[in-house]
């Protein structure tokens, strides 16, 4: 009995091994290929369970999902000679898995790598055809659309694979380069700012001149009508007092006099050398009411 146990548990390992060496699976997200000493005998194996010759086929899978490869910075040459150092990615995908197997010996590496050459000399020769200003702002969609077209239906026709896009991440330049473009700018802004300035001196002065003119005009003018109205106030004034005088010239006359004697003996420590005779002190020599 316990010789027929083992017999029975030796059987049912060789029956495994011959089962798993004769089925084999393809994942959902996969596609497969069938090898007969290492030749191609089927190729697009769906997803599923199949089977093969033990020791005879050998199955490979490939999985037909999008990929992304993200490519390393390289420097490229614009139409004007500049150096520009581009960072950039491709998404792509499997179409074809005889010509993918057939291509690339089934290693995705090495699919990779053929992508990488494809694609960094097509973006050699699309950025050797533009100007800087182009591939930064102005024309990199159609740049990106020209490349993934072409490189797609060369890797459609080479490797049996779908371009789905190409994009550049990143566009900078060259650390050397910058260092002249922005030594360049800040000079160009500096003489620019200059410029301002000395066009701002300019104006400034001419305000200031405008300015003091007009100040000029204003005083001069200003100046005129007070005098204009000094004058009307000084013939007023004498029209008054020649009307008052032509009234009553004694009470103008009296009136004068005491205005004259209080402007001039205002201080006490003020001397006066006058002749007592004076006309001017009349008033002060006979009383009024003697007159």
């Amino acid at each position: 009995m316990q010789a027929k146990g083992i017999v029975a548990i030796v059987a049912g390992i060789i029956l495994l091994y011959l089962v798993s060496a004769t089925v084999y699976i393809i994942p959902e997200t996969h596609r497969g290929v069938l090898l007969r000493f290492g030749q191609l005998v089927q190729t697009d194996i769906q997803p599923g369970l199949h089977f093969k010759l033990p020791w005879v086929d050998d199955a490979r899978n490939f999985d037909v999902r999008v990929l992304t490869l993200n490519i390393e910075q390289q420097r490229y040459l614009t139409i004007e000679k500049k150096p520009l150092d581009v960072d950039s990615y491709v998404t792509w995908r499997i179409r074809d898995v005889d010509d993918f197997y057939r291509a690339t010996g089934g290693q995705e590496f090495r699919a990779e790598s053929l992508l990488t050459s494809r694609i960094d000399n097509g973006l050699r020769d699309q950025f050797g055809m533009r100007t800087m200003r182009e591939v930064v702002s102005g024309a990199r969609d159609e740049l990106m659309a020209e490349i993934t077209s072409a490189v797609d239906e060369l890797a459609r026709e080479e490797f049996g694979i779908e371009i789905l896009d190409i994009r550049v991440k990143g566009i900078e330049l060259p650390q050397e380069v910058s260092e002249n473009v922005y030594r360049r700018m800040r000079t160009e802004r500096e003489k620019e700012a200059q410029e301002h300035r000395s066009r701002g001196a300019e104006l400034a002065e001419g305000i200031r001149a405008d300015a003091d003119r007009q100040a000029t005009v204003l005083r001069a003018e200003a100046f005129r009508m007070a005098e204009e109205i000094r004058g009307e106030g000084d013939r007023i004034a004498a029209q008054t007092y020649a009307d008052v005088f032509g009234q009553d010239p004694e009470f103008y006359q009296l009136y004068r006099t005491l205005r004259a004697y209080e402007e001039t003996f205002q201080g006490k420590d003020d001397l006066f050398l006058i002749d007592s005779s004076s006309d001017f002190l009349r008033f002060l020599r006979t009383p009024t009411n003697q007159r």
